[in-house]
């Protein structure tokens, strides 16, 4: 690899989508230093992925954008069938669900995906860390040391590791020569285009049917806070969409009650063949898989972009022990460990979902995720009932006593979190900076008993009483320092 020069960094992440970029937050705010590099020249312009579910905006929450998020977005709006012109009735498109103490947040929030991108490169920004646009992943190599990875600038960089946040058509993956396995969902290209329409209501995600019942429809789903609406249509297998401002304002007329004139401004299209794919593997070497390099979504469901940052949120805790507190390596196969099987699991679904075979309900929320069956989830209470809280579970939100706030204030942050719930047994002495401990009466989600909550908001141990909790923090997070300070 013949470079000009050669930049060192902790972690060098390709991509500057969702994925890299909440990666990014995360390893900034332990301290670890990291590189972003996005071959295009700015951040990606479209709403595609404008779902936030429940569950990635706990993880918002904890990176401290989820204010931002909220004052951005909006939820969604319900969907109106139109026919021949006609409104024919309303229809939801998710099942309705509502907050409770144990999980704040309830249904989709609705955020076009460049907004959510400029969100987390504003909090990158704030953590001391940036993006490097316009500089392309040309090659990669890898020793028992490291990565070395060139850029399109002439530049090189050497890192401890490398993260493949870089899309579907992933340079890293290729290069790493990891194969994806899928199916197309669905024969018929779909075009997604941002759009002015100013005499389109804005009250009603629009649902324009087909009198022939052809399944060509057409969407126009307004956006939150601006003018534009997201307008997506299905084509007939076999052809491409025309992405033009004449294309899209020929198949608006051609589909619904509006003239072409009404669509005033194309401002972002792309066209897309709904399809699932998986990564064979979503580590090798040096080098992790993320996002859409890993998994590729159909995107009913709103799927996609939750499970990716979720990738990022399981990743960057591991990385930040191994770059910053000495654990083992082998923490970080306990990523794909986690990851890959979950992220198959949402693929299945999102895939059931375009079919027709499951409805928007409440495992599109994905608060149901967890990691029962990881290396990392010790539950050392015997006799549970089928419903207790374990090992690998999610861990609720709810009153925190010790703070008159919620637990998910305690827990926020890169620390873990050493929770006793309805008992006074003594808690072993631990390193305020790496564990934090905390005391709450009984907890009908909780039950009783001590819990170790990880970095990523997943319970890792479980037990009666703390007996455990050292040795398991020292299995896995190896020759750290776990005295009390």
């Amino acid at each position: 690899m013949e470079l000009n020069n050669v930049k060192e960094t902790g972690v060098l992440i390709a991509g500057a989508g969702p994925t890299g970029l909440a990666l990014a937050c995360d390893l900034a705010r332990r301290g670890v230093p990291a590189l972003v590099v996005e071959r295009a020249p700015a951040l990606f312009p479209g709403s595609r992925g404008k779902g936030i579910q429940p569950r990635t905006m706990e993880v918002f929450d904890d990176l401290g954008v989820s204010d931002a998020v909220l004052a951005s977005g909006g939820p969604y709006p319900v969907a109106m069938v139109w026919r021949e012109g006609e409104r024919r009735g309303e229809h939801r498109m998710f099942d309705a669900s509502e907050p409770t103490g144990a999980a704040p947040h309830a249904g989709p929030w609705m955020l076009p995906q460049w907004r959510t991108q400029e969100i987390l490169l504003a909090r990158l920004r704030e953590l001391g860390g940036d993006v490097t646009f316009g500089a392309a992943v040309t090659d990669l190599t890898q020793d028992a040391d490291g990565v070395t990875v060139g850029l399109s600038t002439g530049t090189a960089v050497r890192a401890a590791y490398a993260v493949a946040a870089d899309g579907g058509r992933s340079t890293l993956r290729r290069a790493l020569g990891i194969a994806m396995t899928g199916e197309t969902v669905d024969p018929h290209p779909v075009l997604v285009a941002d759009v002015r329409i100013p005499a389109l209501d804005r009250d009603n995600w629009h649902m324009f049917s087909p009198a022939d019942d052809d399944g060509l429809a057409l969407a126009i789903c307004p956006l939150p806070g601006i003018p534009d609406f997201q307008l997506t249509a299905r084509f007939p297998a076999g052809t491409t969409p025309d992405l033009s401002l004449r294309g899209v304002r020929e198949v608006v007329a051609a589909r619904t009650h509006l003239s072409a004139d009404d669509v005033t401004e194309v401002r972002w299209s792309s066209d897309f063949r709904p399809r699932a794919a998986l990564a064979d593997r979503f580590r090798a070497g040096r080098v992790f898989l993320a996002g859409d390099a890993a998994h590729v979504h159909s995107p009913a469901g709103g799927q996609g972009l939750n499970t990716s940052v979720q990738d990022a949120y399981n990743l960057g805790w591991k990385l930040g022990a191994v770059l910053r507190l000495g654990a083992p390596d082998a923490l970080l196969d306990t990523y794909e460990e986690e990851r890959l099987p979950n992220a198959a699991h949402m693929l299945g679904l999102s895939t059931r979902i375009h079919r027709g075979e499951a409805r928007r309900g409440a495992a599109t929320q994905q608060l149901g995720i967890g990691y029962r069956a990881s290396s990392l989830a010790v539950e050392t209470r015997a006799g549970l009932a089928d419903e207790a809280l374990r090992a690998g579970d999610r861990a609720p939100d709810g009153p925190d006593a010790t703070t008159g706030e919620r637990l998910f204030d305690a827990f926020r942050g890169p620390h873990w979190t050493l929770l006793a719930v309805g008992t006074d047994t003594e808690l072993p002495p631990l390193d305020r900076t790496l564990v934090h401990a905390h005391r709450i009466p009984a907890y009908e989600p909780y039950g009783k008993g001590v819990f170790l909550v990880r970095p990523d908001g997943y319970l890792g141990w479980a037990g009666a009483d703390a007996t455990g909790v050292r040795a398991y923090l020292r299995s896995h997070l190896g020759a750290v320092d776990l005295k009390s300070t």
